[in-house]
């Protein structure tokens, strides 16, 4: 058992031996091959399409996916993908996912795309990494991927090659037949050459490159940040990050190739693609992906403690919202193999902390990482003290301060214990000049010119535990003085009936902006928002913080990987102030859209008859921060 508690076991590993010998191999493909030399036989991969527990699984050993992989490299070397290119894929789940993502980055650079965004998102990604080629879906029944990757396609004159994958292949009869006539068909809204994943294979060796791999240390892979409505920023990442991803885990929990990983996160996410799959890889256990959609797929929350069974697994990986639906379905089912819930993604409220703990019995280690480090910053040592609310100590190699920096990067004071500031990350995921492939986005980004500032707010206690407290940009600054939402959201999740809460600023013509929640219910529970105003009165010092207006949601906008998308509510705010702040005034108008601007950021696009001049609209609006312009 490893007995990792202090940031004094995490000075120990650093002060043994460099992370560059600690590191068994140099590139993904060679971790790969050493994992499937140790444990060839061993179950590597599992997917099953469908969440239920006798549900069919496709399974590959080590041995097996290291074929698939040599195979489709060779197969990415033959179609001219180099060290320098871009191979793309825009991919729900499945076991070609998994192959993509480590071909792409043993031939060139992989860039995961989510099969969540529009055309026009897609199409600006693919045109900012250049990409020579994209794998994504065959058309297919109850899905528009295909339909919106030819779109994006249309507008990414430089990929050359599309090449689908065929869900088909998961099915038997006669759902296969009933596929085959309701598929719908694609005319083509672009040039790029298509093949068949099958096709575009089947010609090439599985059992030896055809080409060296790179010992050096080389971008491998580049990743789009999430939670975002124009396209996305996108971080790279080098191999060594991306190992270091794999080892590190392992410095801190007992993991290997006897264990089970339960990962219903998408394989656009460096979530679960670095701590959950290249940790597998590193180790040799075995990684299973329920449904194509993971915690989105049909009946895998009511199915998932009999997936646990089923997988005997070890170890599972959520996000908040995830725990939150989970802590609501009854444990009927043998979960006795089950260590650890590992969770990230966003911080966990105390109060859905110690709900998910009593209704499952099982312990939760929270981390925290973020795209532009290639994930893991630190997380909750297993046999460290219990702080409930922090993300635990940074991971063995990864260096953590909190700063007051200016506007321009420049660092004003190092905070002191307990101090909130920004916090600032290095460690071999972080890319110092060079983490976002627009350079213009690197310029400010770096406190020291070593240190990435991650926009997001936190102290280091007396213990080296990180607390986050909160966003830089998700502050509420009312009348001048910064309100946490973070205190808002944990007063409202202590709420027996509230599952989840996003607070934001709403504008305020008077204080610039007040404190407005959005909540979402426990499954069956019927509560007012009047009700959870007098609640959270009663919870809140802080008179500052109290909220002005509270809404009850059938279900709180999120993120492709569960995240809170506070833009999405700061959008419902503005517009609902404005309509009412018009109505008000007795000026009619036909509708408020906001939209996000690249240079003014939220913006109120007002449809209005033409008798309404723009005067008497900003005799209204002009009062507001938020700027507006005319439809």
């Amino acid at each position: 058992m490893k007995n990792y508690a202090t940031i004094s076991d995490k000075k120990k590993i650093e002060n043994e031996k460099s992370l560059d010998d600690r590191l068994e191999a140099t590139s993904i493909y060679g971790q790969l091959s050493k994992t499937a030399e140790k444990f060839g036989n061993k179950d590597a991969l599992s997917f099953q399409l469908k969440s239920g527990p006798n549900d069919q699984a496709e399974t590959l050993s080590w041995s097996q996916l290291r074929e698939e992989v040599t195979k489709t490299s060779n197969a990415l070397r033959g179609l001219g993908i180099n060290e320098t290119d871009v191979v793309a894929y825009v991919l729900p789940n499945c076991t070609e996912a998994i192959v993509t993502f480590l071909a792409g980055s043993t031939t060139g650079i992989v860039c995961p795309i989510s099969p969540l965004l529009s055309p026009e998102q897609m199409a600006g990604i693919l045109n900012e990494v250049k990409a020579k080629a994209v794998i994504s879906l065959r058309s297919f029944p109850k899905t528009d991927v295909a339909q919106r990757v030819d779109e994006a396609l249309s507008m990414a004159s430089e990929v050359k090659t599309l090449i689908e994958i065929d869900l088909l292949r998961y099915l038997k009869p006669p759902l296969t037949w009933i596929v085959g006539l309701i598929r719908p068909k694609i005319t083509r809204s672009h040039s790029a050459e298509v093949f068949s994943f099958e096709e575009f294979v089947s010609d090439y060796s599985s059992t030896k490159l055809s080409f060296e791999v790179s010992k050096d240390d080389r971008i491998a892979g580049c990743f789009h940040t999430g939670g975002t409505t124009g396209t996305p920023k996108i971080a790279q990442h080098s191999t060594r990050g991306m190992l270091y991803q794999g080892w590190g885990l392992l410095s801190v929990i007992d993991w290997d190739e006897n264990d089970s990983m339960l990962c219903p996160l998408p394989m656009f996410h460096v979530f679960a693609v670095y701590p959950m799959l290249m940790t597998c890889v590193s180790s040799g256990a075995h990684i299973i992906f329920p449904t194509p959609q993971g915690y989105r797929g049909d009946g895998v929350f009511e199915n998932f403690w009999k997936l646990v069974e089923r997988w005997k697994v070890s170890f599972f990986v959520m996000v908040p919202t995830a725990a939150s639906a989970l802590m609501q379905v009854e444990v009927k089912s043998d979960v006795s193999s089950l260590r650890y819930a590992l969770c990230g993604s966003a911080p966990l409220p105390k109060d859905l902390f110690n709900k998910f703990e009593k209704a499952t019995g099982l312990q939760i280690l929270e981390g925290y990482g973020m795209t532009e480090t290639t994930c893991l910053i630190s997380g909750y040592p297993p046999a460290g003290v219990k702080k409930i609310g922090s993300v635990g100590i940074p991971f063995p190699y990864c260096d953590v301060k909190i700063l007051n920096v200016d506007e321009n990067g420049k660092v004003l004071n190092e905070c002191k214990v307990d101090e909130i500031g920004e916090i600032c990350v290095n460690n071999p995921g972080v890319l110092v000049g060079n983490t976002y492939t627009d350079m213009i986005k690197n310029e400010n980004l770096f406190a020291f010119s070593t240190h990435l500032r991650t926009g997001d707010l936190g102290k280091l206690d007396s213990d080296n535990y990180l607390w986050i407290t909160g966003r830089a940009k998700d502050l509420i600054i009312r009348g001048g003085h910064n309100v946490d939402p973070a205190i808002i959201e944990d007063a409202l999740s202590s709420h027996p009936d509230v599952a989840m809460v996003g607070a934001i600023g709403q504008p305020d013509a008077h204080l610039g902006e007040v404190p407005c929640v959005y909540v979402e219910l426990m499954q069956g529970a019927n509560v007012h928002s009047e009700e959870l105003l007098k609640f959270v009165q009663q919870k809140l010092d802080n008179k500052l913080a109290m909220p002005t207006y509270i809404e009850v949601l059938t279900e709180l906008p999120k993120t492709p990987v569960g995240k809170i998308f506070k833009p999405d509510l700061r959008k419902m705010a503005i517009s609902r102030i404005f309509s009412s702040e018009l109505q008000d005034n007795k000026i009619e108008v036909s509708e408020i859209d906001v939209v996000e601007d690249k240079v003014l950021g939220l913006l109120a696009v007002v449809a209005a008859p033409s008798a309404i001049d723009d005067e008497t609209i900003g005799a209204s609006l002009n009062k507001f921060t938020i700027p507006w312009k005319r439809l």
